[in-house]
């Protein structure tokens, strides 16, 4: 159904990052696409044409006109990883860290992904759905249009399915682009760790029952595997990753968070779409994911929450070639935050990442870390129009004011997300 046009106009800066249609690479990261004096006109829920202000206001009279006041007009970002469905909050974790205990001890006392699993199985899916859908408004409010949302922390049959449909039926409720990842394979489950043939059984669960069931409802568009010492090994993770392929699923992994254990190495075998974490990857690992064109998806808040002291190395992935995006790793344990311009910082001061590549980390590559380059992330004619409107005067500005709330509107397919600033005439 067609729908009034809508007419950006009076953006200091318009960040179109246009461009190829894929994962940024080396020195194409550094190209946001930086304009001014120009507008952008949407029609239906695609970028219909980026062009001067005048021009476009005198060919689109129809168009309802939407003042940015000399704001900052950017794609609306893509955060690519995220665990949004949970219950409680793990905040004595964090005391825990903090009096020396590591995190994979915490899991061996039965707390992380444990504690939210053993929480996640007593909720029902409306309380669930009543607990997600603020969260997912809050990344709105970050200037996010777009996001991945995982399962995990139910890792049987019944709950796995549950926050899947959670999720399905956020995404038909709510303005932005949701889409599901299962990740059965976040842990094995303690019931399954207390007995002696479990880690085979838990397995066969996963391929025989779990992942059929989620491929029969059509609940994901993407698997995904946590890779690590502790948790599933490499040939565990290439069983359940190519099961996964089997049934439609796009694949995806949690790889070298905390050891470097091959992670890396075995995205690129696969052809993956994203290796996620990476903070300890190898230098055989950044060749495999440079070979193949998977994308490195850095979460930096994470290693800043557990109280890390290094970060993945975003400078020597994109030196070798490797799509680097950034996400907010958005989880009830390592990383409690929906603020994505604070990744955006943490991109810069961290990770040592141009503004214009953490831009480009947030939008184009997000995007391709979801399959979804080819429509999203960028404003361009023919591009999804997935807008963020941003109370600054110059886009530098994004990640320099670190943890402020700057994000006045966003859109998500010509559709209004957020809106801050009631005086703007947000359309409605």
């Amino acid at each position: 159904m067609s729908t009034n046009p809508l007419l950006f106009v009076n953006a200091r800066q318009v960040v179109t990052c246009a461009g190829v249609p894929r994962g940024r690479r080396g020195a194409e990261m550094s190209a946001a696409a930086v304009r001014t004096d120009v507008a952008v006109l949407v029609q239906d829920d695609v970028v219909s044409a980026v062009d001067d202000e005048r021009a476009l206001r005198a060919s689109a009279r129809q168009a309802t006109v939407v003042d940015c006041e000399g704001g900052v007009l950017t794609p609306g970002f893509v955060d690519s990883h995220t665990h949004a469905i949970f219950g409680r909050a793990r905040y004595e974790e964090q005391e825990l860290r903090a009096t020396g205990v590591p995190y994979m001890e915490i899991a061996r006392r039965g707390g992380g992904i444990h504690a939210s699993v053993r929480d996640l199985r007593t909720r029902g899916e409306d309380e669930l759905y009543a607990l997600a859908e603020p969260r997912l408004r809050a990344l709105a409010a970050c200037g996010v249009t777009t996001v991945e949302v995982k399962s995990g922390y139910g890792v049987t049959v019944e709950d796995e399915l549950k926050t899947l449909r959670v999720v399905r039926r956020l995404a038909r409720a709510l303005p932005m682009r949701i889409r599901a990842t299962w990740l059965g394979a976040h842990e094995i489950p303690l019931e399954y760790r207390e007995r002696a043939d479990g880690r085979r059984a838990y397995l066969d669960l996963l391929m025989n029952e779990m992942l059929p069931a989620v491929a029969r409802d059509d609940l994901a568009a993407y698997a995904d595997v946590f890779c690590e010492p502790g948790v599933f090994t490499v040939e565990e993770s290439r069983e359940i990753l190519s099961g996964a392929r089997a049934h439609g699923l796009q694949i995806k992994l949690h790889a070298d968070e905390l050891t470097s254990g091959g992670g890396a190495e075995l995205a690129g075998e696969l052809g993956a779409l994203s290796a996620d974490h990476l903070a300890a990857v190898s230098d055989a690992g950044i060749g495999a994911l440079a070979v193949h064109g998977t994308v490195a998806t850095l979460l930096p808040g994470t290693m800043l929450f557990l109280g890390k002291t290094t970060q993945a190395p975003a400078r020597r992935l994109i030196e070798a070639g490797v799509p680097v995006a950034l996400a907010t790793d958005f989880n009830p344990g390592t990383s409690p935050t929906t603020n994505f311009p604070l990744i955006l910082t943490l991109g810069v001061s961290q990770l040592r990442l141009s503004v214009a590549e953490a831009l480009v980390a947030g939008t184009v590559n997000g995007a391709a870390a979801l399959g979804l380059a080819d429509r999203v992330g960028q404003i361009a004619p023919g591009f999804s129009a997935d807008l963020a409107l941003w109370d600054i005067r110059d886009v530098r500005e994004l990640p320099y004011w670190y943890g402020a709330g700057r994000c006045r509107a966003s859109w998500a397919r010509g559709k209004p997300c957020h809106a801050h600033d009631l005086a703007l005439p947000f359309p409605r």
